[in-house]
This record gives C-alpha cells, structure tokens and sequence, in this order.
C-alpha cells in the first residue's frame, strides 16, 4: 500500500513538473524574467519555470537534450546554432536589444568612461566569459577595439556569466565589472554601486526560439514576449525594443 502510494506521489510530481513551461533565460535577463512571468501567470494563469545560466551553457544543455520548451538567448547566435541544428520550431526572433554597462563600487566614478579602470585602487574588473557570454564578448569586442584590452588583462576576472559579474561586485570581490544594463535598474539593485552606459560598445540583439519538444502551451509564453505588454517591461528594464528603433 505504501509503495503503490509512493508511486502515485512520484507519478503526480513529475505531472505537476511537466504542467510548467520551463523556459532557459539567459542571465542578463534573470530580473525582467521575474516580472515577465508575473504578468505572463497572471494573464494565462499557466505556471513558468525559469532556468538561468549563460547562453553558451544552455545551448549545450538542449544541444544534450535539457527538456526546455522555450530560449531566451543573449544573442541571436546561440539559437541561430540550435535552430539549424533543428532543434527549434522558430526561427531566432529578437526580443529585445540589450545595453553593456560597466559598473563600479560607489568609491569610482563610472562616468569617466573607461579611464576610471586605470586607477590603481582598482585592482580586479569582471567579465562574464566571453566564450560562453555574449555580454563578455561584447565587452572584450570593446576593450580589443578601444586598445585597452592588453593593458587591462591582468585585472580582468572571468566568471561563467553575468549572473556571477553580479555577485563578484556586490560581494566586494571585485572594483568594477561589465554587465547588462537591465541588471542595474533592477529596483533591489538600485543605488548599489555606480554604473554608466558603455557608448562604445553597439546593442546587442537578442534572439528567443521555441524549442523543437516544447509544450504546445508554450507558444503562449513564446507569443507573449512580443506583446505590448511584455515589451513595455523590457524597456523599464532599459532594453530596447525592436518596434522602438
């Protein structure tokens, strides 16, 4: 009797788990996922289940065969990768274009541009792997095309993604970092640190698919991200969106 109701319990958890739309989200991402599913339950009444990491981590995780329905990259190159490799029913469609910001402890002051992180009281600057993040790739793209990277590269602190750049400067183990301006307005985040929009570095488009196994009521949430609604909460999180520009 106890087993077979051990067996029911077990059966009806992973019925409980597969009624959510587990949706990868890139880390830049990870605070306007939050409200995005609020207004997404509310709306529907469906239940979401964020999964974030980097960009290149998820795709290898659904390259392996991670059962999400839906990708919100970084980038529109990682879901290019997973759409020709037909592990999508979409075609990479931008969402959002996405802001490189550098951010500092209060003691610097960000607006002088990249020459604050020359200062000697800033020994180490964080920047989410540039092989796995598409933000650390941008923010490299930009040191190398400034001609601060080599200069620079003994500070430099690599983490898996932005969600780590977050915790290396809040945690006081870092002076300064590069991250998503979305992560910055951010309301429990506000007046932490000083940040200014890097102007040199260009927006970055980022791509959503729906995955090839996904749930069929996951269109709704896959829909949903270029509602009128959605994109009004991409823009307070200071992204731009494609009908913006």
């Amino acid at each position: 009797m106890r087993i077979g109701l051990l067996l029911l319990f077990t059966v009806m958890g992973f019925s409980a788990a597969a009624q959510k739309i587990r949706v990868a989200v890139a880390a830049n991402a990870q605070f306007v996922m939050e409200k995005l599913q609020a207004g997404f339950e509310k709306k529907t009444g469906l239940t979401v289940e964020p999964i974030v990491n980097s960009s290149g981590k998820l795709t290898a995780q659904i390259q392996h065969g991670a059962p999400f329905d839906v990708f919100l990259s970084a980038d529109l190159d990682y879901p290019e990768i997973l759409y020709k490799a037909g592990l999508s029913q979409t075609v990479p469609r931008i969402y959002a274009y996405g802001l490189l910001v550098l951010w500092t402890q209060t003691g610097f002051n960000p607006a002088k541009g990249l020459a604050v992180l020359t200062d000697k009281r800033i020994h180490k600057i964080a920047v989410a792997n540039p092989k796995l993040a598409p933000y650390g790739a941008a923010a490299v793209d930009m040191l190398t095309r400034q001609n601060r990277l080599n200069a620079l590269q003994p500070k430099l602190v690599y983490g898996e993604s932005i969600a780590q750049v977050n915790q290396y400067l809040l945690s006081g183990a870092v002076e300064a970092g590069f991250t998503a301006k979305s992560v910055v307005l951010e309301p429990a985040l506000r007046g932490k640190g000083r940040w200014v929009e890097v102007k040199d570095a260009k927006p970055i488009a980022q791509g959503v698919i729906l995955l090839k196994n996904a749930q069929p009521k996951a269109r709704k949430f896959y829909e949903y991200l270029f509602s009128a609604e959605a994109q009004a909460i991409f823009r307070q999180y200071g992204y731009q969106t494609p009908s913006r520009l």
